[in-house]
């Protein structure tokens, strides 16, 4: 059989009352299918895997209908609030392309954008699904579900390793539709966050292979860099941002990172404004790869002098970080945080920075981030032997090396200067061993 060129609302049918269905996280998600989706009233056990939705999908609400989801984003608490049959399951990023192989959806869905030569490429998400949808479409029990779009951005891999693409014969259901991947604007930094990013900026040298994500401290830090003195930066990147367009238009980015991938900037998934999907459009200088190359931390290492940020919730006085959960509850997901603190981890000349705020407002009181001991029922997600450098808007405190003692102290001086002696007493009590 060929492939069947439907509407979103004719695409329904694929799905049986009794079923499983996955697709990629976010950006790669096909979401005028999935709100099409929502039609449909009749499931029996319909059973999704995915992460990070990028918008409200009505069929997560149905009856019958469970989703089983590898990264919380608003859209996962909101349909959790909301009484949705919602799970998650504890994985990193790079561990979703086993959980996939070992799940074998028989429904595999991505979203894409038609190439000239007649192929459809993977736009702006290659994740952990690239092999998972190849094997979908090479087996006549399953189905593999592409939703094209003339508003995603046509985007490239490194053939013939990583060709970032399907070929229209492995394709059995293709949606056209007019929809558009998720924008997401970058917020004006508030105060705390351009104090955390002049602290971060600092650690960033010419010829740093640099490593962000969204969100108002990695987007300012890219702006201090676009408009400072530094550059020849490489980017290895499992997300990329408008920041990061923004670094590279400014001529601060020439990708020689003395690694297999010179003269490209390596990411696995993009998000960001409509800018930026415009600027990706046909842009052979970013590159997508499988999430298993982009985040493996050996690889990550080999990059010429790589720095690389993340946020956290709290940190303890040893340098445990919490950065997922609140309270032990669901809020996020692991992704690529411990890839990206593990990988420069490997090198004396690379970098890792965890940045946060000091402190948080719960229920109009000023709790601190920097904490003595985390709370009982804490879910650590990344371990103290891995964690380099902690900033926050009062400093950063560079922990690698350090023992327990000094380690504790370190973070003391960059809490907020309200609890900082109660904390810096509780870090002089800290047993050596």
């Amino acid at each position: 059989m060929g492939t069947r060129v439907v509407t979103p609302t004719d695409a329904i049918d694929t799905i049986h009352p009794v079923d499983s269905l996955a697709v990629p996280l976010g950006p790669g998600v096909p979401g005028g299918f999935l709100h099409a989706l929502g039609a449909r009233t009749d499931f029996e056990h319909l059973e999704v895997f995915g992460a990070l939705m990028p918008d409200l999908y009505e069929v997560f609400l149905r009856p019958g209908v469970s989703y089983r989801s590898g990264f919380f984003g608003p859209a996962e608490r909101f349909l959790r609030e909301a009484g949705a049959r919602i799970d998650y399951v504890p994985s990193d990023f790079r561990g979703f392309e086993p959980l996939l192989r070992q799940i074998s959806p028989r429904v595999m869905a991505t979203a894409g954008a038609r190439l000239p030569d007649g192929r459809i490429s993977l736009s702006v998400h290659a994740g952990a699904s690239v092999d998972e949808l190849h094997r979908a479409g090479a087996d006549p029990d399953r189905v593999l579900l592409v939703e094209v779009s003339d508003h995603f951005p046509r985007t490239y891999g490194l053939p013939p390793a990583y060709c970032h693409a399907l070929e229209m014969d492995e394709i059995d259901v293709l949606v056209e539709s007019d929809s558009s991947p998720l924008e997401l604007a970058d917020a004006p930094a508030s105060e705390v966050e351009l104090a955390i990013a002049e602290h971060a900026a600092r650690f960033f040298t010419d010829g740093c292979t640099l490593q962000t994500g969204i969100g108002g401290i990695p987007s300012t830090i890219a702006k201090i860099l676009a408009d400072g003195p530094h550059g020849d930066f490489g980017v290895h990147s499992e997300m990329f941002t408008t920041g990061l367009m923004h670094l590279h238009r400014a001529g601060k980015v020439t990708n020689r990172k003395g690694t297999e991938f010179d003269g490209y900037s390596i990411t696995t998934f993009a998000a960001g404004t409509r800018e930026l999907y415009d600027w990706l459009d046909d842009n052979d200088l970013v590159r997508f790869l499988p999430v298993r190359i982009v985040n493996s931390p050996e690889e990550i290492a080999r990059n010429r002098m790589a720095v690389t940020i993340n946020g956290a919730i709290a940190v303890d006085l040893s340098g445990q970080v919490v950065a997922d959960t609140i309270g032990g509850r669901q809020f996020s997901g692991v992704g690529g945080h411990e890839d990206f603190v593990a990988g420069p981890h490997l090198q004396a000349s690379d970098r890792s920075l965890i940045c946060l705020p000091s402190t948080s407002l719960v229920g109009g009181t000023m709790v601190s981030r920097i904490v003595p001991r985390l709370a009982h029922g804490s879910v650590v997600s990344t371990p103290r032997h891995h964690v380099d450098v902690i900033v926050t808007e009062y400093g950063a405190a560079e922990l690698r090396g350090c023992t327990i003692r000094e380690r504790a102290r370190a973070l003391a001086a960059i809490s907020h200067p309200e609890v900082r002696d109660e904390v810096l007493a509780a870090a002089e009590m800290w047993p050596e061993d």
